[in-house]
């Protein structure tokens, strides 16, 4: 099988879908008996990571979890299932969106509890960039996570420069003395 073959130069949204579940453990949770945000964080994180690595199939790190919906807790006991996808593909970057679903082990209700999204960045084994392949949405509701994470990536990208402008004026006015350092 010839490299091209084993690393397509486009892969679709399907191709990079990933799905975890986890049970909700004590050591999982707060005094309430839910379980911790920090800790959702961490299974969507992972969850993540595995759509972009199918996507990328190089190593990945997080650059940033830029949006989190926590919708209602989770109870301890509770069977939480994540499904991510990458939604866009840039140069070396790539978005991904996590649904977060809570299943009621003793009566079976399913709820909607959290979604996130995600950026990724490909790597090598020295951490240096990797392109990744571009990504092909094929159904109405794949179409719209991909135009909508271009227009996430506009903000966050507004967003890292008004940062650094605000860091260049405050250090600018701490060398005139103007603020105290």
């Amino acid at each position: 099988m010839s490299s091209q073959e084993n690393h397509p130069m486009v892969r679709t949204v399907a191709s990079t879908q990933s799905e975890m579940t986890e049970i909700i453990l004590p050591n999982d949770t707060n005094m309430l008996g839910n379980l911790l945000g920090g800790r959702l964080m961490h299974f969507i994180d992972v969850t993540g990571a595995m759509a972009a690595y199918r996507h990328a199939r190089t190593h990945v790190v997080t650059a940033s979890m830029d949006h989190i919906d926590f919708i209602q807790p989770v109870r301890l006991g509770d069977l939480v299932t994540l499904k991510s996808s990458v939604n866009r593909a840039f140069t070396s970057s790539m978005e991904v969106g996590v649904k977060v679903w809570a299943e009621n082990t003793r009566t079976g209700a399913v709820s909607h509890v959290a979604s996130a999204y995600l950026v990724f960045v490909a790597v090598d084994e020295h951490g240096r960039l990797q392109k990744v392949p571009q990504l092909k949405p094929e159904t109405p509701d794949e179409m719209r996570r991909y135009e909508d994470a271009l227009r996430r990536r506009e903000h966050r990208v507004r967003e890292k420069t008004r940062r650094t402008e605000a860091k260049l004026v405050t250090a600018a006015l701490k060398d005139a003395g103007a603020i105290e350092p």
